[in-house]
């Protein structure tokens, strides 16, 4: 495919990692001629780029994604648009197998690079060697990689969309919210339908639409939806200072981790596991289901499923037992956009030309927003390293797939489970999409 020229127009549709940071990248290169669509405003209230804290970390079975990662913290360190909102706490992996395979093979992985780390050999050396953490339940080991820590998601989203307002052109709330691509009979994408005003036409449509995708365009086989739960509790000013130098904290038996608290006193836990599909009608499969979040509502304002919710309790009681029982202040489904690997995707679509799908972040994707752009943009010009390439192709269709399910090693806890249509509507406060609500910064 010849490279794009940089005066056409391109339309960027979604306005989180991927789609900022390829916007950032493509500026950057020249492109003069860039617009980018959403819901709402950056940082989307209910997208997985919006919160008040994603992990940062090197810490990868993947050797690709570490040095990636590495790279990335170099510039949430010292770049003018990322430092302000980074916070370099450390990360700890522990583990109640004193052998657990994935957590050895990180080990290995930061070796090979040459990059040091504190070894905890049980759960004395840890409490010894990390305080705050006296009340860690046992058995456990692990270690302690002092490179790395965590960001304010929805502000390194806002700055980023602050920095890129002068150079591309914003469009939210109903005239920003797709209904459907513009496909002629040649099986080329010349620009979206809206659900207000009049379409958009570009001569390159990039979707970075995270877990919404399937709605626009049939990836069934490639991508699925799947909602993780988190959940945030109020610290006293006391348990916040006594928590103030803990590193972000991971428990690998379970995949529960929790974050140092916020300037607020809010401390954060998730897990980062199968997750939930979430049952809803097919956009393009008339009779079929496909998992996925709701276009006209808010699927921020949620409630955890009940099992979630004792999970998310049970994985405080192991890592910080005093704060288990303290009432939710907020809670949410925080939805990933699952490849099969946890590779991302960043290619043209097989059969519909001008179409470009930068999506797949598998619940890993915003701690390489610093640099996650320029890679995506290679791929849109056609220039990336094989590697990249072949890491991040979209494949077609084979024939009948099977249900997606990752299997990168990094998930634990239990097995993934399918909200159905009568659970959903207790979870999922349908607030509608609007220019009244698209602007607000929504800190979950």
């Amino acid at each position: 495919m010849a490279k794009p020229s940089r005066q056409e127009p391109v339309l960027i549709v979604g306005a989180g990692v991927f789609g900022l940071s390829t916007a950032h990248a493509l500026i950057q290169r020249g492109y003069s001629n860039i617009t980018i669509i959403d819901r709402h405003a950056p940082p989307v209230i209910d997208g997985s780029s919006n919160d008040i804290s994603r992990v940062i970390r090197a810490d990868y079975n993947d050797p690709f994604y570490s040095r990636l990662a590495n790279e990335a913290i170099g510039l949430w360190k010292s770049s003018e648009i990322f430092s302000p909102h980074y916070y370099h706490s450390g990360i700890l992996q522990t583990s109640e197998d004193p052998d657990d395979p994935y957590l050895e093979r990180n080990k290995d992985v930061l070796r090979a690079q040459s990059l040091s780390y504190v070894e905890f050999n049980d759960t004395k050396e840890l409490r010894q060697g990390i305080p705050a953490l006296e009340d860690i339940m046992e058995p456990r080991s692990g270690y302690l990689n002092p490179e790395g820590g965590w960001a304010d998601a929805a502000g390194a989203i806002l700055a980023l969309a602050h920095h890129l307002k002068p150079h591309v052109k914003f469009t939210t709330g109903p005239q920003g919210t797709v209904q459907s691509l513009i496909v002629n009979n040649k099986s080329e994408v010349e620009g979206v339908k809206v659900l207000s005003g009049p379409p958009i036409y570009a001569s390159k449509v990039i979707l970075a639409t995270g877990a919404w995708t399937n709605r626009y365009v049939d990836l069934d086989h490639a991508i699925i939806g799947s909602a993780q739960p988190l959940g945030c509790v109020q610290l006293s000013a006391e348990e916040a200072e006594h928590l103030a130098k803990v590193p972000v904290t991971m428990d690998l038996t379970r995949g529960v981790f929790f974050f140092p608290p916020t300037a607020d006193k809010v401390l954060k836990v998730a897990y980062h596991g199968h997750g939930f599909e979430m049952e809803t009608p097919h956009d393009s499969k008339e009779g079929q289901l496909m998992s996925a979040p709701l276009r006209d509502a808010n699927n921020a304002a949620s409630l955890l499923p009940h099992d979630a919710d004792q999970y998310l309790r049970f994985g405080l009681q192991q890592l910080v037992p005093f704060a288990a029982n303290k009432p939710w202040i907020r809670q949410r489904l925080c939805w990933y956009t699952e490849t099969p690997t946890g590779d991302f995707i960043a290619d043209y679509h097989h059969s519909m030309k001008g179409l470009f799908i930068a999506t797949g972040g598998s619940g890993h994707g915003f701690k390489f927003l610093p640099v996650l752009g320029r890679y995506i943009a290679d791929c849109f010009e056609g220039i990336a390293s094989p590697e990249v390439r072949e890491r991040w192709k979209l494949n077609a269709p084979i024939g009948k797939e099977g249900k997606i399910a990752v299997h990168d090693g990094s998930r634990r806890g239990p097995p993934r489970r399918v909200i159905h249509e009568d659970e959903r509507s207790r979870l999922i406060n349908k607030e509608p999409t609007s220019a009244k609500t698209s602007g607000v910064r929504c800190r979950l």
